[in-house]
């Protein structure tokens, strides 16, 4: 598995892993503001992608400046998830986008949210060294949504 800037020829791959979370964040593959923020960041190299061969197992989205970066979407594929793909993703983001001092943030699911457990995201966030912080707007399937932080020296 290595992880990489995106590319245009990654995008279907992108919509493969968005269809298997739609259930928690609401429609994104026939988003047209989803496709279009895909295409945005892979344009301006914001966009990482884990690959194994010409499989895509997962996908970050990042942006931000100095001092507060933001994780906008990360996703790894179903079969993949806790083989230290989204590990790799964020020390990649983080290594190539960000220059502290600052902090990163992440709108992540509320601890009642049905995908905080099923999910597995807020304890990785936490694992990853963020903590969590104040609530954020509602997701756009109605469901509870909180911003995790993690300072960066």
């Amino acid at each position: 598995m290595i992880v990489r800037l995106a590319r245009e020829q990654d995008f279907p791959g992108i919509l493969r892993l968005a269809s298997q979370v739609e259930n928690w964040f609401g429609p994104m593959v026939e988003s047209p503001g989803f496709r279009n923020a895909v295409d945005q960041h892979i344009r301006r190299s914001t966009a990482l992608v884990a690959v194994r061969g010409s499989d895509v197992l997962g996908g970050l989205l990042f942006g931000g400046k100095a001092p507060a970066y933001h994780v906008h979407w990360l996703v790894v594929s179903e079969k993949e998830r806790g083989k230290g793909i989204g590990r790799a993703l964020m020390a990649d983001a983080t290594r190539r986008f960000v220059q502290g001092p600052g902090s990163i943030e992440v709108v992540t699911f509320g601890v009642d949210h049905p995908g905080a457990s099923a999910s597995g995201a807020r304890p990785f966030y936490e694992h990853l060294g963020f903590s969590p912080a104040e609530a954020a707007d509602p997701g756009p399937e109605g469901g509870s949504r909180q911003v995790y932080r993690r300072a960066v020296i």
